[in-house]
């Protein structure tokens, strides 16, 4: 290792090597933990992140995360390197639990210079899991595209990294302490979340609705929203005691995906479509910032979600007047776009990411946002929030007095209903998963004018973004075909795992409310299913039969 030649006097300086490794995403960065364990590994990562945000010098830092395996050992060395770097106020969660919202929350109130989150998000946990970390400006959100090319810039040429020698303070008790001139805070995860929440919604009316005989089952996966979901629904809001399922974070998540779909939420699943089973069930993944919505016997997709919850807004204190605008990811379904339409607001079209819905929010342009993914938020953080959308639905649960399936109908009979559906191929080699991409690609010019299993290609093209808050440009964000009568597929490879890659088809038709509404979905995009999978070739050339997961 490279010794660093005149390390400064006050700070206790340990040599390493740069930082050789590929680009963190959007969402930071994310490895195997077995990576993180590497020493240095995290250090070297926390150092770029000091080396280039000068304003957390002196300022306040927020520090936390979703619980999983190293994230305890992980923030006591955050903690002595915030404190080596002249962070004046450090505001960790209690026990290092911070939902990604949360933190957000957190750093707002605050007015802090920024925050570390620690999490790996929706991918498994515990020494054979992820893990993973990022960092949040001074508005709550992940950092901008310039922020972490910083970042990775200064990790290639590091040295070494600033930590104090003391050891951190033990987290688990709410107080004050001191590591060298730094003042710890560890406060309650859950309590400004909580009176944030409070703000926004009908608690009273929800507290009604609860204590009439509603059921709900609310599926923490044994993940980080536990502990606020038993605060909230529980504690505050009246449910049973018990609805919340697998409450307790655990480092591996109890040896689950902590994923909040049809799949790995199958236990919620099976619960609300049995006999007298739940009236409402919602699930959210491994750091809190999705969610699921479910019915009995009715599964509401994220795009749909975010649509009624556009449609209903007024009926929410928190939104009522105030919503200027709403935005989705590309691949998410147009329904909101209709709503936003009918409504007179203005409707934006982003990459997937949560950074573009932060700069439109910044803005004050929209209000509301969401992706497929099962990611919805608004302005009143800067990610998409999980408990916050089982929160809002409760809301209008509350007010309508309706099951969540009766909603849907009445939705889809004013709006139409966008038919829709992900097929995510997982764990495809990285080149077999380029190799699709650059097929499609290929094949664009030729597209428009063609004709497959009956459907017309209007147009084809590779999504490109221009931001209308700071004029950047986001390009190759994923193939869009557009056929004559709206159906619509989109091709992406994911980024949000460690090992391989994931293509993920979203198919969507639509169909005005005096069509059929009630049709099965796949049966329904039948037709564009087997044109996508001819398009991309997705079977021929990964040599796999079927989606890994169906959405």
């Amino acid at each position: 290792m490279t010794q660093i030649s005149s390390p400064p006097t006050d700070k206790h300086w340990q040599a390493s090597e740069p930082f050789t490794d590929q680009k963190p995403g959007t969402s930071g960065l994310r490895k195997k933990t077995q990576q993180f364990l590497q020493p240095h590994y995290l250090e070297n990562f926390v150092q770029a992140i000091f080396d280039t945000q000068p304003a957390l010098a002196g300022g306040t830092l927020v520090l936390g995360g979703d619980g999983r395996f190293h994230n305890h050992e992980a923030i006591a060395i955050i903690c002595r390197m915030a404190a080596a770097h002249g962070v004046t106020r450090l505001l960790v969660g209690a026990n290092g639990w911070l939902s990604t919202p949360a933190a957000s929350a957190i750093i707002r109130k605050y007015e802090a210079a920024g925050g570390i989150i620690l999490s790996a998000s929706h991918n498994p946990g515990g020494p054979d899991g992820d893990f993973g970390i990022k960092f949040n400006g001074p508005n709550g959100g992940p950092a901008s595209e310039q922020v972490t090319e910083a970042i990775y810039q200064r990790s290639q040429k590091i040295e070494g990294y600033a930590i104090l020698p003391d050891p951190a303070p033990a987290l688990e008790a709410q107080g004050e302490y001191q590591l060298g001139a730094t003042r710890i805070t560890v406060l309650d995860p859950v309590s400004d979340y909580a009176e944030l929440m409070e703000s926004l919604f009908d608690f009273a009316a929800i507290r009604t609705l609860l204590s009439g005989g509603f059921r709900l089952r609310f599926d923490a996966m044994h993940a980080i929203t536990g502990p606020y979901a038993r605060a909230l629904l529980e504690d505050r809001l009246g449910a049973a005691t018990g609805s919340v399922m697998h409450g307790e974070p655990l480092t591996d998540f109890g040896g689950g995906h902590p994923d909040p779909n049809l799949a790995h939420a199958r236990e919620l699943v099976d619960l609300l479509w049995q006999d007298g089973g739940p009236d409402f069930g919602a699930a959210s993944d491994g750091d809190g910032d999705r969610n699921m919505i479910l019915g009995h016997c009715c599964y509401v997709t994220p795009s749909d979600s975010l649509a009624v919850m556009l449609a209903h807004a007024e009926q929410i204190p928190g939104y009522r007047g105030r919503v200027s605008g709403v935005a989705r990811s590309m691949p998410t379904s147009r329904a909101a776009d209709r709503v936003a339409k009918a409504l007179g607001l203005p409707a934006y079209e982003t990459p997937t990411g949560w950074k573009f819905f932060g700069n439109l929010l910044d803005a004050g342009k929209v209000t509301l946002c969401g992706e497929e993914s099962f990611g919805t938020g608004s302005d009143h953080v800067r990610e998409k929030d999980g408990l916050w959308a089982v929160l809002y639905w409760l809301n209008i649960l509350a007010l309508q007095r309706k099951p969540v399936g009766e909603i849907m109908q009445a939705h889809w009979q004013q709006y139409g209903r966008d038919y829709y559906s992900r097929h995510d191929y997982e764990g495809l080699p990285s080149d077999i998963g380029a190799a699709i991409m650059q097929r499609l690609r290929d094949q664009l010019p030729t597209l428009p004018g063609q004709q497959l299993g009956g459907l017309n290609i209007q147009t084809a093209d590779d999504f490109c973004y221009d931001d209308p808050v700071d004029s950047s440009r986001s390009a190759n964000q994923g193939i869009r075909v557009l056929f004559e009568n709206g159906e619509r597929i989109v091709f992406r490879l994911s980024g949000t795992g460690t090992s391989g890659a994931t293509l993920r088809i979203y198919l969507e038709a639509y169909e005005p409310p005096s069509g059929v509404l009630d049709s099965d979905v796949q049966e329904r995009l039948a037709e564009l299913i087997k044109v996508a999978e001819t398009l991309c070739a997705v079977r021929a050339l990964s040599e796999r039969h079927a989606p890994t997961v169906i959405t």
